[in-house]
């Protein structure tokens, strides 16, 4: 029997780079999607516990699929739970637009969803691609179609490697990033600190009021064995993630300052 893989993401059921993983991966084992109804990226792991989630089936490019009106980690959640589905893996992506840094993880939908099946019990592994045009995260993700053999067959290597092997001991989440043109193989990276230079533009409404839009631009590069700089090399960056955040180098501080 093939093994189950439960396929989600932050763009919505609709996204080119979700049918894009479908394809690859339904070559290795059954795919189910569930995933959100709309667009959801940077929700994190947001939770919809304040209303109801409606769950419908749908069809996209032929293929049934399950569309949630909630979050990524809702879609998650129901599949879990309300389709019973049981997979031997949770794949999240691809998403359009890289997934890099402390900064990146702790907003992303797409992590947030594999961090949220790890969370459940399940292994899970979340795929992003870099993309050349800040802009395609904000066009329609059904026009973002991914072509290229090459982006699926990563998808498709690395879930095969994790159901033949086993998921990495000592991780939760694997988080793979994709550059828009592959130059290299895989490289296990770190977590650099930051993807933006952080900013703030001010705007007028027609009335004279102020408004503002979260801006800046990506970061260039970052040091070697990052998982910024690995991408911005070409080649593809695998980072380990642990849903713990403890922070035990701080252990013995906080003892002098609590604990004397």
């Amino acid at each position: 029997m093939k093994p189950r893989i439960l396929l989600t993401n932050d763009d919505g059921v609709s996204s080119g780079g979700l049918w894009a993983a479908y394809t690859a991966l339904s070559e290795i084992a059954d795919v189910t999607v569930v995933a959100p109804s709309t667009q959801q990226s940077a929700v994190g792991r947001s939770i919809s516990i304040f209303e109801p989630i409606r769950l419908h089936k749908v069809v996209i490019n032929g293929f049934d699929a399950y569309a949630v009106d909630g979050k990524p980690t809702d879609a998650v959640i129901i599949g879990l739970y309300a389709l019973k589905l049981q997979p031997d893996l949770v794949v999240s992506g691809i998403n359009i637009g890289e997934n890099l840094s402390f900064e990146s993880i702790m907003t992303s939908g797409t992590v947030g969803a594999a961090l949220e099946a790890a969370n459940q019990g399940t292994p899970a592994v979340a795929f992003s691609l870099e993309v050349s045009d800040q802009g395609m995260k904000f066009d329609d993700p059904r026009s973002a179609m991914i072509h290229g053999e090459e982006i699926g067959h990563v998808v498709a290597d690395v879930c095969t490697r994790i159901l033949d092997s086993g998921f990495p001991k000592g991780a939760d989440v694997l988080n793979v990033n994709i550059p828009s043109t592959i130059r290299g193989g895989y490289e296990v990276t770190r977590l650099a600190h930051k993807l933006f230079h952080t900013g703030v533009e001010e705007r007028f409404d027609p009335r004279g009021r102020p408004y503002y839009w979260i801006n800046g631009p990506l970061i260039d590069d970052a040091e070697e064995g990052t998982d910024v700089h690995a991408v911005r090399q070409g080649r593809i960056s695998l980072t380990p993630v642990t849903l713990d955040c403890t922070a035990p180098g701080a252990f013995d501080e906080i003892r002098k300052q609590f604990c004397p």
